[in-house]
């Protein structure tokens, strides 16, 4: 599958940028994590080779790993990030479906057929979230304490255009803010603990009620948050300087 956030200029790969917005929640992430250590803490079968990413946004390519068919093996697949529904007329509206509460997503005409069926791990480092502050919002840096990787809960999903064009996508789970993510925001990326991976991406279980408890807040106190500053609202910044704490 082509790399839906990468296009050819002049022979050579360029990254391609959408609108300089600040996204909804969660709508920019981190994975600074080398493949060796992704590969360990995963179980893949190969080694990935991935270019360190401060400033993920939706439509880019994001990581995932996910079952393999058949081999029931673990592989690493880039997706577009924001579903597009197998039944879509453009792919457009991935756009708007980057992410799915993790409260209604079983139930959702966009969302149920993937939740049930075609579930994945999106690897990360780290997130941001815009806290309302005086009329402006202002950026915050969410990680781990000890700034470990970790997984979002994903869905993916295979969308065929009529001349057909195939995508595959995802989109990030959410639910209720924890405490220390509650002050920037009231919802947060669902983060799995590592002993929930296997059911997770178990195809054999479609029970929205085996999952749901799943889905639940990251325990506050294994994480961080700190302010950084404006230059993560556009995603053509890139960079360690994104995660920079501010002064």
């Amino acid at each position: 599958m082509a790399d839906a956030g990468v296009a050819v200029a002049g022979g050579r790969l360029r990254r391609r940028q959408p609108p300089d917005t600040i996204q909804a929640m969660c709508g920019r992430f981190t994975l600074r994590t080398a493949g060796k250590v992704l590969a360990e803490v995963f179980h893949l079968p190969q080694v990935p080779q991935l270019p360190f990413r401060y400033n993920i946004a939706p439509t880019q390519a994001v990581a995932a790993v996910r079952q393999a068919a058949g081999s029931g093996q673990r592989e690493l697949v880039q997706l577009r990030w924001g579903l597009i529904p197998s039944w879509a007329e453009d792919k457009k509206i991935g756009a708007r479906l980057i992410n799915a509460r993790a409260e209604t997503a079983a139930s959702k005409p966009s969302f149920r057929s993937a939740f049930r069926h075609r579930r994945c791990l999106v690897p990360a480092d780290g997130f941001y979230e815009w806290q309302r502050l005086d009329g402006r919002k202002q950026p915050y840096y969410l990680r781990l304490r000890d700034d470990r990787p970790f997984v979002f809960a994903g869905l993916w999903e295979t969308w065929t255009s009529p001349d057909g064009e195939v995508v595959e996508s995802a989109a990030l789970l959410t639910t209720d803010a924890n405490a220390t993510v509650r002050p920037v925001h009231d919802r947060m990326p669902v983060i799995l603990a590592p002993a929930d991976y296997e059911r997770w991406l178990d195809p054999a279980v479609q029970k929205p009620d085996v999952l749901r408890p799943l889905l639940r807040p990251y325990p506050a106190e294994e994480m961080a948050a700190y302010p950084v500053s404006l230059r993560v609202n556009a995603p053509r910044n890139d960079d360690p300087k994104c995660i920079e704490a501010m002064a």
